[in-house]
């Protein structure tokens, strides 16, 4: 049986998509990977593109809400940005929960005066998640339950 893990944020726009998106690519054979938002607003179109120049495909993933999965047994839930950990629901005891935060493209993106200086920011935090997702197994291993009160 798969692991079920829950990457949570703000807008389920654009980082934890992308924590989807590589969870499914390196670790779809023992992980199912959801994501959603606190405050969902759309799937982000240059998270999107980032994800498909190196061959990840997140379009068709979809911006939910935390409501919206909810119902599903998680054995973690990853935060990714200080929104989400503020707000982040009571999942049953077994689930197991960190923090693991990273730079918000898209208000990085803010002060880029043209697309490709923002896909520089998206980039970098794609690379960031791309890391952290592929050493999932051994952070895994060593992360303790974490207090969210």
């Amino acid at each position: 049986m798969k692991k079920k893990i829950l990457f949570l944020c703000t807008g389920n726009a654009c980082r934890s998509q992308m924590a989807e998106g590589w969870a499914r690519f390196f670790h779809n054979d023992w992980l199912e990977a959801f994501s959603a938002g606190v405050a969902p607003h759309g799937l982000d179109p240059l998270a999107v593109k980032v994800m498909q120049e190196v061959g990840i495909d997140i379009s068709n993933q979809k911006s939910k809400s935390i409501d919206e999965v909810e119902s599903i047994e998680f054995d973690y839930v990853i935060t990714l940005c200080d929104s989400a950990k503020k707000s982040c629901p009571v999942f049953p005891a077994k689930t197991l929960y960190a923090h693991v935060p990273f730079d918000d493209p898209p208000l990085l993106a803010l002060t880029a005066k043209t697309e490709e200086e923002s896909l520089s920011h998206y980039r970098r935090v794609r690379d960031e998640i791309r890391d952290f997702i592929k050493n999932l197994p051994n952070f895994l291993k060593t992360f303790q339950q974490k207090d969210f009160s």
